[in-house]
């Protein structure tokens, strides 16, 4: 093999390790840079921040942004990419209306450790949050043509023999703020749930309902709970005289008949036997107003355990003499 070949030779094996050697310390510094990367270290992390909150009457969005610093732990690449941001998207974050603190018509703050509660949702998960930087986070939420309605649940019930609501059905909230054009608003003096259909009910029941949506407006609130309270009972029966009350001096009424059927629906177990304790007229206001002599039954207030009561008959006849 002559001289030249042999240079040439040596040449190309001499530009192959070279090439490897530069790939390789290519590779090293990556992998060193790379693990360095995935330490975690502290630094300033600034994020714009829109706020997000439910506050009666405003709109649901802060119209302004404010920019929240702080020193935070977190991986280098974090830190790396933070600082080769040039503009970023404030990230929405959702406040809790009772950490927000009024400093104006339309202006909301919330300052101190209230921040805390909100470090992930501005930073991300993996930031371990050092101190603020940025004290008092100012949101401007704009006022909004709004009205409040109640909320009507449409229901259908049927309860297992013996067993009934001891009250009315709760719901909450029993009333939401609707928001939109004032024409609209006018318009709009409820808003109905679905539907409520339970059977065989024997206890007491509760869930969430969803609102049903109205074509050009923004609820408050897209679901209520409610609450359905349920009781066993027994029904005790007794024939009670019916008196007469409010009757002037000097006039009286009588009543046929003069005694009533009264049916009683009580909570189970029964404690103590409640006609004891109650008793049973007619009102002779309602007499002097009525045209036909005709008047109700009633009682005063129902004894604790007492859940409806029924008398038999309905109306009594009455009559007044000197």
């Amino acid at each position: 093999m002559g001289i030249g070949k042999r240079f040439r030779n040596g040449l190309r094996t001499g530009g192959r390790n070279w090439i490897l050697l530069l790939v390789s310390v290519i590779l090293a510094a990556s992998i060193w840079i790379l693990s360095n990367l995935s330490h975690t270290y502290s630094g300033t992390i600034s994020v714009p921040v829109v706020a997000e909150s439910n506050i009666d009457g405003h709109s649901p969005v802060s119209s302004n942004s404010v920019v929240v610093s702080a020193r935070c732990r977190v991986e280098g690449f974090r830190l790396l990419k933070e600082g080769s941001r040039r503009k970023r998207q404030p990230v929405r974050v959702s406040i809790d209306r009772a950490d927000l603190r009024r400093a104006g018509a339309d202006t909301y703050f919330i300052s101190g450790s209230t921040k805390n509660n909100y470090v992930s949702q501005i930073f991300g998960d993996g930031a371990v949050l050092e101190a603020f930087i940025t004290d008092t986070l100012r949101f401007v939420f704009p006022v909004e043509n709004h009205k409040k309605v109640p909320v009507v649940v449409p229901q259908s019930l049927s309860f297992r023999s013996q067993y009934m609501r001891e009250g009315p059905l709760r719901v909450s909230p029993d009333s939401i703020t609707i928001y939109g054009e004032k024409s609209r608003l006018d318009a709009i003096e409820k808003v109905t749930t679905s539907r409520l259909s339970l059977s065989d009910l024997h206890e007491t029941t509760q869930g969430m309902l969803r609102v049903g949506k109205v074509k050009g407006v923004r609820l408050s609130d897209e679901q209520v709970s409610y609450s359905l309270p349920v009781v066993r009972y027994v029904e005790l029966s007794s024939t009670v005289p019916m008196e007469v009350w409010n009757a002037p001096a000097g006039r009286h009424l009588q009543v046929f008949p003069s005694v009533a059927t009264v049916t009683l629906r009580c909570v189970f177990p029964l404690q103590k036997d409640p006609f004891s304790t109650m008793r049973f007229f007619v009102d002779y206001r309602d007499f002097s107003a009525s045209l036909n002599g005709r008047c109700v039954g009633r009682t005063m207030r129902l004894p604790a355990g007492v859940l409806e009561y029924r008398i038999e008959p309905e109306v009594f006849e009455c009559v007044e003499s000197d």
